[in-house]
């Protein structure tokens, strides 16, 4: 079995797959271009899921089985893996500790005036007037309340917070107070004091957020995206932003990434953007290979129940 992957992990991990699985031949390199010629013959392709297309999954003659190390899907070429009957799997759930971590950093950074107090450290100011808050008793909104939102709401429960929580269901959740669907979201919006989105990019959340659901959440209100950028538009984030429907948003995710120098987010007081770093942590790869060696010890098997795989993706759903 010839294993290819477009990810050049360090070489612990290298060392400590091929010691666990010394009849496979791994080949590592570091991008698609560099493994497209071994990418052909490959039984099994390693990727971030950005550098794959159709033609390639096309002309892969062994493929069988596609590992995602991420959690986003938006450029696999799906209907290329459906007409080949090729298994998909992803990294999800690997993010949630860095992500919750990020996004109660940003809520006490917002409660605690971190900006102002570095402000004030530089210019030497001595003023113990900022108008401090707690996150004790605030209302979380979390859309999307997945492993990632999960354990956002598991972090904000330490603070005492009351966590609202929407999914496609609205399923009861561990740690969420009240669970809504989608179609409820113009009642609860304007209870939150803190809005979190880590929605993916589906046909059903791209532009979900619109000015009218800006105008619904409370002047006070925060809003953090670590989901997608193109859950709300451009446009309709600047002007809710210009005309203060809400207090501040912390962007992690973009509409178009990198975002480009002289964008209007990056002056904007109300705004704190960050570079889509949100899930990035030294133990990324280690954890996203953790699931690829148990689903590695599954295909060996040729177990045929996807059930026995970690996060199988539906391929008509794209996620």
């Amino acid at each position: 079995m010839k294993i290819v992957s477009s990810i050049l992990p360090e070489e612990q991990i290298q060392d400590e797959l091929k010691k666990e699985f010394p009849n496979i031949h791994f080949k590592f390199y570091k991008g698609m271009d560099k493994a497209k010629e071994d990418f052909y013959d490959a039984d099994v392709f390693i990727t971030y899921g950005e550098d794959l297309t159709a033609e390639h999954v096309r002309n892969a003659k062994n493929l069988k089985w596609i590992m995602v190390m991420s959690a986003g899907l938006e450029r696999m070429p799906f209907n290329a893996c459906i007409e080949k009957n090729i298994l998909v799997t992803n990294a999800k759930g690997i993010h949630k500790v860095p992500m919750a971590e990020y996004t109660i950093g940003m809520m006490l950074q917002f409660e605690k005036r971190m900006k102002e107090m570095w402000k004030n450290e530089e210019s030497e100011q001595w003023n113990r007037r900022l108008p401090f808050g707690e996150l004790y008793g605030k209302i979380l909104l979390v859309l999307g309340v997945g492993a990632i939102g999960g354990e956002v709401s598991r972090l904000a429960k330490a603070f005492q917070m009351n966590v609202l929580g929407v999914n496609r269901s609205g399923k009861v959740a561990d740690f969420v107070d009240e669970v809504y669907q989608f179609n409820q979201i113009n009642d609860i919006l304007p209870k939150a004091d803190y809005i979190v989105s880590v929605l993916p990019s589906t046909k059903e959340t791209k532009h979900l957020l619109t000015e009218k659901h800006f105008r619904l959440m409370k002047n006070t209100a925060v809003f953090i995206n670590i989901g997608r950028g193109d859950l709300v538009e451009e446009k309709v984030l600047l002007q809710a932003m210009e005309q203060n429907e809400i207090a501040h948003a912390f962007l992690d995710v973009f509409y178009d990434e990198p975002l480009k120098k002289g964008h209007r987010f990056w002056k904007m007081d109300n705004i704190t953007v960050t570079p889509h770093i949100s899930s990035i942590t030294k133990n990324y790869l280690p954890r996203a290979f953790f699931i690829f060696k148990h689903n590695l010890h599954t295909y060996i098997n040729h177990k045929a129940d996807k059930a026995d795989f970690i996060n199988v993706i539906d391929l008509t759903r794209g996620y």
